[in-house]
């Protein structure tokens, strides 16, 4: 194992690491409260690979994630840390074939890493046992219960064995996964990390007020003027997410798409494409929010307010990533005025709002803010905002 990390270039245990792997390695069942990028996956996965010792037939340890992406980037991790063992695993998630998973599933697995969707998928035409399970780990547990997974997560831990270790790791835990905890877990040593309530300092985050009708033409405004590398285009729904990669497309950027009803192979071409720098611009749900190991994200767009608040701190994070510079806008409509003030009560500070210069707005009544009896905030005109490198943008056009 120690050859493994070696490998990959660790030298120092990041904060989750340092206080997660002794818990683990003593047997204790943990719960890890840390934002994503803080290590968490080798956290747990290092103590449990050291534990297993050789490979049986077994699948000994089950991992679940929420979303296929998190699921093989896992498995990859899993595979990089054990290369010098015989320990084998596997990824099973929906929306591509059952044959190869059945294969790996026949041969036998130590390590299986799974949506539950599929996992019961399996459960359900007798493929899969999880009466050997040694080790339970419930990634992304947060994320989990907003897609509506945890009914499917409690019936896939009724399946494992009662005599097991089980880890938890979740940026927040609501009282929901409360219950799970006091249901699946035995006398958990908490570990929080980080908890973090506001963006990086390396990020600049403004918001862009505008009206409903006017938030396409801004955002391919934004894009003509802005000097960046790569941008993320958050957007609330799948169905935006295609319309808005369609009129980017339309005036010549880029696009990937990425979103829970894109095929399997039309997913990992997105990342793929967007990480190589063949696609410009990334449009994408809160699937693109969290976990996912995006690096050199110059630019962050939340054409929709999240709804959520922890949703805006993960979204924003996709930039300025480890110490770097990023810059990301938020485009705010009449309607999403309470969603606004509960992500600033969220983060403990007022978000700047700002005009961008020569663009013909529409009059909209968020204007009115900051005016005598209204609340703070009046949006003003601004030349330019600060972007990765020191450039700024105005009639510039975009760097190719």
């Amino acid at each position: 194992m120690v050859d493994g990390v070696k490998a990959m270039g660790y030298t120092e245990p990041t904060p989750i690491q340092l206080r997660a792997i002794p818990l683990i390695l003593a047997g204790q069942d943990v719960i890890g409260s840390a934002q994503t990028g803080t290590g968490k996956t080798a956290a747990f996965a290092l103590p449990i690979l050291s534990k297993l010792g050789e490979h049986s037939r077994d699948t000994r340890v089950l991992i679940l994630e929420p979303t296929r992406e998190l699921a093989a980037q896992v498995e990859t991790a899993m595979r990089d840390f054990a290369r010098f063992t015989n320990l084998t695993s596997a990824v099973m998630y929906g929306g591509v074939g059952y044959g190869k998973q059945n294969d790996a599933l026949r041969e036998g697995v130590d390590i299986l890493i799974a949506t539950p969707g599929r996992l019961l998928d399996h459960i359900g035409r007798g493929t899969c046992r999880l009466d050997k399970v040694e080790y339970l780990v419930l990634d992304e547990a947060d994320r989990m219960l907003d897609m509506g997974f945890l009914p499917d997560v409690k019936r896939i831990v009724e399946r494992c064995p009662r005599q097991r270790h089980t880890s938890l790791f979740s940026a927040t835990v609501p009282p929901q996964i409360e219950t799970l905890i006091k249901w699946a877990m035995k006398s958990p040593q908490t570990i929080e990390i980080g908890a973090r309530r506001s963006p990086a300092e390396t990020v600049k985050h403004v918001i862009y007020p505008v009206a409903e009708d006017q938030k396409s033409d801004l955002l391919r405004e934004l894009l003509e003027r802005v000097k960046y590398d790569s941008v993320i285009v958050f957007c609330r729904t799948k169905h935006r997410a295609d319309r808005i990669a369609h009129l980017l497309k339309r005036n010549n950027h880029s696009v990937a798409v990425l979103h829970s009803n894109r095929t399997q192979r039309e997913r990992e071409d997105a990342l793929k494409g967007f990480r190589s720098r063949r696609f410009e611009v990334l449009v994408a749900t809160d699937i693109a929010a969290r976990g996912l190991d995006i690096a050199d994200v110059s630019h962050v767009i939340n054409y929709d307010v999240p709804q959520h608040p922890e949703d805006y701190i993960h979204r924003i994070g996709r930039t300025g990533r480890a110490e770097a510079t990023g810059d990301a806008f938020t485009l705010m409509v009449a309607e999403d005025a309470q969603h606004v003030h509960a992500i600033e009560r969220f983060i403990s500070k007022k978000v700047e709002r700002v005009k961008l210069e020569n663009f013909n707005y529409k009059y909209t009544a968020l204007f009115e803010e900051g005016k005598p009896g209204q609340p703070t905030g009046f949006p003003r005109k601004v030349q330019g905002v600060r972007l990765s490198g020191g450039y700024y943008f105005g009639p510039a056009k975009r760097r190719r």
